[in-house]
């Protein structure tokens, strides 16, 4: 079949942004032996230093031939016509529209699963375990694929649907009732991810009396901050590297530590990362991300119905008879350059929200503790002390640890 101009467009936006995201990687790889700063030197001794080395290395040479082959393989089957392909064997079973569009997605991601599969055993059981971070078992490691499998083909195989019914019956409103719709999930999953989703893969258990308990709850009290939920979730039983949460609203909210955060942070430094995450709900950051997250959806669907109907989008992946499901795959691949503009702004406030919480922790807390937390968990993760400026720009939705500190201690 003939290839249209979107077809090569779609080409050279897949190159071009492979490319850009290699540079990058480079430009981040070139400073893996820098100098460490002044306020940095007390994280890494020369051993654990060289180490970290050594695990960003492997990470960015993995990354290299992970994202080559994705490039190759996405352009193979575009330019091999492997999306008309799976078209025409999804037409072969059903020409009933939703049907239709669920096995086509389900054809693609399964086979995209499936192929991504030794890459993620790799990543997780010779890279993290070489360097000591993996805790997850085989059996935990193909529960969880199985699992986050299920999950998609619910929830996303369900949103699917649900969007596809509203185009067929509202015409070219039918963005505006997918926006409502999105608007409803993503309040739905923020009110109740920690109470549905975080169970079928991880154990929950409300934190004990004691102490800890005590530090935190008298902090809340002393900032306004009404707290019931306090869990601990067991993050030991797939990584060493620790974190902590805040999720929900209302009755709903909950602070969730890691138990490795538990072992690994004395008290004060866990009250001042809660105060950190304490920081965002007060200064509205959580209901700032849902609205600019709602909103770049909404735009993203407004241009969508602008364009869902043009045969030339479903042309653009190399499928002849246009269907909703292709038009589909070919706006959302059109569509990646901006995709990654807005991925550059959210990431921009996300960093700016950062500092705004530690200002948050230092004022209403103290500003030490949180600095040598930050500093611990740097370290037990061998997080990247010195990146590049540009792959921050780029891809750090946190600021740099070294930015973080001379912002506490200004």
């Amino acid at each position: 079949m003939e290839k249209n101009t979107l077809f090569y467009a779609i080409l050279a936006i897949l190159v071009t942004q492979y490319l850009a995201h290699q540079f990058l990687e480079y430009l981040n790889a070139k400073r893996f032996q820098s100098t460490l700063p002044p306020e940095l030197a007390d994280v890494f001794d020369e051993t654990e230093y060289r180490k970290s080395q050594q695990y960003k290395r492997a990470n960015y040479k993995f990354g290299l031939i992970s994202d080559g082959f994705s490039l190759v393989l996405t352009v193979c089957f575009l330019v091999l016509g492997g999306f008309e392909w799976v078209d025409r064997l999804t037409r072969s079973i059903t020409e009933d529209t939703i049907p239709m569009a669920l096995l086509f997605f389900g054809i693609i991601m399964f086979g995209s699963a499936l192929l991504g599969l030794p890459f993620s055993y790799y990543k997780t059981f010779v890279i993290e375990g070489e360097y000591g971070f993996n805790k997850t078992t085989k059996s935990t490691f193909l529960s969880d694929k199985i699992k986050g499998t299920l999950l998609t083909l619910v929830l996303g195989g369900g949103m699917l649907a649900l969007f596809i019914l509203f185009y067929i019956s509202t015409g070219r409103n039918f963005w505006i009732y997918m926006w409502v719709a999105v608007g409803v999930f993503i309040l739905f999953i923020n009110l109740f991810y920690s109470r549905l989703i975080v169970p079928l893969f991880n154990k929950q258990t409300p934190l004990e009396e004691g102490s800890l308990k005590k530090s935190i709850e008298d902090y809340a009290k002393k900032v306004g901050f009404e707290l019931q939920n306090i869990f601990v979730i067991d993050g030991s039983k797939r990584s060493t590297k620790a974190n902590a949460y805040f999720s929900g609203f209302g009755k709903e909210k909950r602070i969730t530590l890691f138990d490795t955060l538990i072992n690994d942070l004395n008290e004060d430094e866990i009250v001042a990362v809660l105060a950190h995450e304490v920081g965002h709900y007060k200064r509205k950051h959580i209901i700032a991300n849902l609205f600019a997250s709602l909103f770049t959806t909404g735009v993203t669907l407004f241009i969508l119905s602008l364009f869902i109907n043009h045969p030339e989008i479903s042309l653009a992946i190399g499928v002849s008879t246009p269907s909703f499901h292709a038009a589909l795959v070919g706006f959302a691949l059109l569509y990646s350059p901006i995709s990654e503009i807005t991925g550059l702004i959210m990431n921009y406030l996300s960093r700016r929200f950062e500092f705004q919480a530690d200002n948050f922790a230092k004022r209403t807390f103290a500003a030490s503790p949180l600095i040598s937390s930050l500093k611990k968990l740097s370290k037990k993760s061998l997080s990247n002390l010195t990146p590049h400026p540009a792959y921050v720009f780029v891809h750090y939705s946190h600021p740099p640890l070294i930015e973080r500190i001379r912002n506490l201690k200004a």
